[in-house]
């Protein structure tokens, strides 16, 4: 796949150490993780959208 091997993953590797050093890359890590969680739970949930007129959704609100 476009030709990277495990030599130059390893060389990418060893420069995204150098420059973010050793402390930052679980933080990296995570939000990493955290992105691709939420892109797929929001490519999974389906799309809600409020059509409610105003002059209802006013009313609503003023009921307790």
């Amino acid at each position: 796949m476009f030709g990277i091997g495990m030599p130059e993953l390893l060389i990418i590797l060893v420069i995204i150490l150098i420059v973010f050093g050793a402390g930052k890359l679980p933080e990296i890590g995570g939000a990493l993780g955290r992105g691709i969680r939420n892109f797929k739970k929001s490519s999974r949930e389906p799309n809600e959208i409020d059509v409610t007129p105003t002059a209802e959704k006013k009313t609503e609100e003023k009921k307790p």
